[in-house]
C-alpha cells in the first residue's frame, strides 16, 4: 500500500465516530464468526496507536507477517468504506440513489428485466424530486436499454414518456454544466488573484465573467442552476469590490435555501458557504448588527437536530466560526480580547484533522497576525507573517502573500529594527513587483519607511500625518481601495500619532458609528 494510501487510511479511522466503529465492527462480526480477522485486529491496533510502520505492526500483531502489511491495509481500507456506505445509506440521498441503481443492474443480470425496470421507475421519479437529475439521466438511459432490448410489454407508451424525460434531463444537466463550471472557474480565479488591483485587472475579470456566464431567465432556472448562478456573481462582485452587489448576490443564495428548506440538509456544505459570504459582505461593508445576527445564524446550526453534522460539515462550520470571530474582533477593535481564541485555533492549525487546504491556513495566519498587531504585540504578528512569507503557496492568494510582506515591515518598524528594514524593504519590493502589486499605498509606505532612519524624533509624528493624509486620499481612489480591505493602515498612523494602541483608535470609531 502506497504511502497516500497509509495517509488515507489513518485519517479515515480518525474520522470515524463511535457509532461508525461500531457498525463496522458488528457488520466484520456477522461476515467472519467468533474468528476475529487480521484486518480488524489491524484496526484496533492503528486506532489506538496511531502508528503505521510495518515493523511495529508486526511486532505487535502476532500473526501478521510484515509481507502481508500492504495488502491487510488495502483490504482494511475498502472494509471500512462498504460499512461506511451501509451505515450512511438511510440518511445519504447520493448513497441511497447510488444503490438502486446497483441493484437495477444486478437485477438486470439476473433476467429480471421487469423487477429492475420497477426499481429504476421508482429511483428516477425520486432523483428528480431531489433534483439529482444526473443520476435520473443514467437511469432513463438504462431504461432505455432494456426497454430497447427486451419486450415488457409497455413499449410504445413507455418509449415516449422516457424521450420525454431524458430531454429534459439533457437540457437541465447541460444548463447545470455550464453554471458550475462557471462558478468554479471564477472561485478559481479569486483564489488565486484575489482583488482586483487596477483597471486593466477589472477589464480582464469582467470580460472573464461575460464570456463564462450566459444569459439567462431567472424564471427558467431550477435550483442547482440559481445557486451557481448566484455564486458565480458572488465571485465576481467580490473580486470587483462591488460589496454591494457581493451582499445582494451572497444573500440571494442563502434564501434560495429557505425558498426550498428541503435541500438544507442535503446540501449543507454549500448553505454553510452562503451564510459565510453574506458575513464577508457585511463584514466588509461595516454593518455590525446584521453581521452579529447572522454569525448568531452560523453558530447555531451546530445545535440544531434536525440537521445531520457529518465531518465534512463539522469542518466548515468550525472553520467559518473561527473565521468570523476574528472579523467579529476587528469590528470592534477587541483585539486582545480575540486573542484568547488563539490557542484553540492554533491547535486545530497545527493538527489539521479537518484537512483544510493550504488557502485557509495562509488566510488564518494572516488574521492572526492582524490581530497580534492590532494588539500590540507585534513579535507574534511578526511570528504568523513568517508562516506566510516563508512557507510555499503556489498560486494561492497572492494579494494576501503581498500584503504578509508589507504587514512584516510596519511590525519591524514598531519594533524599532531599522537594520533589519533597511534590508527587507528591497526584497519586498522586488517581490511586491514580480507580482506586479506595486500601487500607490505600497509606494507611499515604501517612501516613509525608507525615510525614517534619517528623521528626526520630534518630526516623527508629523511625517505619520502626512502619510496618513495623503493614504485618506487615495482610499477615494477606485482601484487603490484594496490595500485598506487587508489592513486599517489609516488607524496604524492615527495609533502612532496619538501614541495608543491600534485597537484604542478602531474601538473608538466603532463605539462612534454605532
Amino acid at each position: 500500500m502506497s504511502s497516500n494510501h497509509n495517509s488515507s487510511l489513518i485519517q479515515l479511522i480518525n474520522s470515524l465516530s463511535q457509532a461508525e466503529k461500531r457498525h463496522f465492527k458488528l457488520m466484520s462480526k456477522r461476515t467472519n464468526g467468533s474468528r476475529e480477522p487480521l484486518f480488524i485486529q489491524l484496526f484496533d491496533f492503528l486506532d489506538k496507536y496511531q502508528n503505521q510502520e510495518d515493523q511495529i505492526i508486526a511486532q505487535k500483531i502476532s500473526g501478521i507477517k510484515r509481507s502481508q502489511i500492504a495488502n491487510i491495509k488495502a483490504h482494511l481500507y475498502k472494509q471500512l468504506l462498504a460499512s461506511l456506505r451501509l451505515y450512511h445509506r438511510s440518511n445519504n440521498i447520493d448513497i441511497y440513489l447510488s444503490e438502486q441503481l446497483d441493484y437495477a443492474y444486478v437485477l438486470y443480470d439476473k433476467g429480471m428485466y421487469k423487477a429492475s425496470l420497477e426499481i429504476l421507475d421508482k429511483a428516477k421519479n425520486l432523483a428528480i424530486e431531489k433534483k439529482q437529475y444526473m443520476v435520473a439521466q443514467n437511469m432513463v438511459e438504462f431504461e432505455k436499454h432494456i426497454e430497447s432490448q427486451h419486450i415488457t410489454g409497455s413499449m410504445s407508451a413507455k418509449a415516449l414518456e422516457l424521450d420525454e424525460i431524458s430531454h429534459y434531463l439533457i437540457h437541465r444537466n447541460q444548463k447545470s454544466a455550464n453554471l458550475s463550471s462557471a462558478s468554479l472557474q471564477l472561485y478559481g480565479l479569486y483564489l488565486k488573484h484575489g482583488y482586483i488591483r487596477n483597471k486593466s485587472d477589472y477589464r480582464y475579470v469582467t470580460d472573464y465573467f461575460d464570456k463564462l456566464m450566459p444569459s439567462y431567465d431567472l424564471q427558467d432556472l431550477d435550483f442547482y442552476e440559481k445557486m451557481y448562478y448566484f455564486q458565480s456573481h458572488v465571485w465576481y462582485s467580490n473580486m470587483i469590490h462591488d460589496f454591494l452587489n457581493y451582499y445582494r448576490y451572497a444573500q440571494r443564495w442563502v434564501n434560495l435555501f429557505l425558498e426550498y428548506p428541503a435541500m438544507i440538509e442535503k446540501e449543507m456544505s454549500s448553505y454553510i458557504k452562503g451564510l459565510h459570504n453574506v458575513l464577508n459582505a457585511l463584514f466588509l461593508a461595516g454593518k455590525y448588527r446584521k453581521f452579529k445576527e447572522n454569525y448568531q445564524l452560523l453558530v447555531n446550526l451546530d445545535t440544531q437536530e434536525q440537521y445531520q453534522i457529518n465531518r465534512n460539515v463539522k469542518s466548515l462550520l468550525l472553520l467559518f466560526e473561527n473565521v468570523h470571530l476574528i472579523n467579529l474582533h476587528y469590528m470592534q477593535g477587541s483585539f486582545t480580547e480575540g486573542l484568547a481564541a488563539i490557542p484553540k485555533l492554533e491547535q486545530l492549525l497545527k493538527t489539521n484533522e479537518y484537512n483544510w487546504d493550504p488557502h485557509r491556513i495562509m488566510v488564518f495566519y494572516y488574521k492572526i497576525a492582524c490581530l497580534y498587531f492590532g494588539a500590540g504585540k507585534n513579535e507574534e504578528c511578526i511570528h504568523y507573517l513568517n508562516l506566510i512569507i516563508n512557507n510555499y503557496f503556489p498560486k494561492v492568494r497572492e494579494d494576501i502573500q503581498s500584503f504578509a510582506r508589507i504587514l512584516n515591515l510596519i511590525a519591524h518598524f514598531e519594533l524599532g529594527n531599522e537594520l533589519l528594514i533597511s534590508y527587507q524593504i528591497k526584497s519586498v519590493f522586488r517581490f511586491l513587483s514580480k507580482m506586479n502589486d506595486l500601487h500607490e499605498v505600497q509606494k507611499e509606505i515604501f517612501k516613509f519607511l525608507r525615510k525614517t532612519p534619517r528623521i528626526q524624533q520630534e518630526e516623527l509624528d508629523e511625517e505619520f500625518r502626512i502619510l496618513r493624509d495623503k493614504l485618506v486620499v487615495i482610499r477615494q481612489m477606485p482601484f487603490e481601495r484594496r490595500p485598506f480591505l487587508y489592513l486599517d493602515i489609516i488607524s496604524w498612523l492615527q495609533s502612532r500619532i496619538e501614541g495608543v494602541k491600534v485597537e484604542t483608535v478602531i474601538a473608538r470609531n466603532f463605539a462612534a458609528v454605532q
